[in-house]
């Protein structure tokens, strides 16, 4: 090994010490269980937070809110009202239980969704709520307006940090908030975390806005 070789490994040693050595930092995720793409970015911080100094603080916000009083294909409509039920039986869950059951919810309700294929029926709220210990009434939340004052604020409190032309998942972290990354399939391993820290830097430039390419594949779920 060469003088300059060894300088380099130390410098690399060196740099992944001072990051394990960096503070830890809160991101704050908002989703929508309805979308896969959201799913498949909530895959992928977790991923994250394994690899780097991360811990995620999970919200929902609303795709039926979102799409309130817009001109949108009767089709994608349909899908608005269907979307209601999973986010109000989140937010139900949440206010009778605390914010920490809404990742264990998620990835419940999101596994049936997104690998099972089920369609988001009153049973399969229940089905979710009892896989994380809640009680299987709450699913009767998905057909109440009781809970939406609650959604709303938690779905405002996303989508103001970003802008009204963005969609699910949102993050905020260290100052500033993004929309998405949208991906598949989702990174892991050291893959997420170098996602991530590209992510974190383009996201903090000043000026910053898009960087966007056409889709050409549906959401990989393996």
């Amino acid at each position: 090994m060469t003088a300059d070789s060894a300088l380099a490994v130390d410098s690399v040693n060196s740099d992944s010490g001072s990051a394990a050595d960096q503070p830890l930092l809160d991101a704050d995720f908002w989703f929508d269980p309805l979308c896969p793409w959201a799913w498949l970015t909530s895959r992928w911080m977790l991923e994250v937070e394994k690899v780097r100094p991360v811990r995620t603080r999970w919200h929902v916000m609303s795709l039926a809110v979102l799409n309130e009083g817009r001109d949108v294909p009767e089709q994608y409509r349909e899908a608005m009202r269907q979307a209601w039920g999973p986010v109000r039986v989140c937010i139900a869950a949440a206010a009778t239980a605390g914010d920490e059951v809404l990742l264990p919810l998620y990835t419940a309700l999101g596994e049936r969704r997104h690998l099972q294929k089920a369609e988001l029926t009153e049973e399969t709220f229940a089905s979710a709520l009892v896989e994380v210990g809640l009680d299987p009434a709450l699913a009767a939340a998905a057909r109440s307006t009781e809970w939406d004052e609650r959604l709303r604020a938690s779905h405002t409190d996303g989508i103001s940090r970003v802008g009204m032309d963005v969609g699910t998942p949102v993050i905020a972290v260290a100052g500033t908030a993004f929309f998405g990354p949208v991906v598949t399939p989702a990174p892991r391993g050291e893959a997420a975390g170098r996602l991530w820290d590209g992510v974190l830097l383009v996201a903090q430039t000043p000026g910053f806005y898009e960087l966007k390419r056409t889709r050409d594949q549906d959401p990989v779920f393996d």
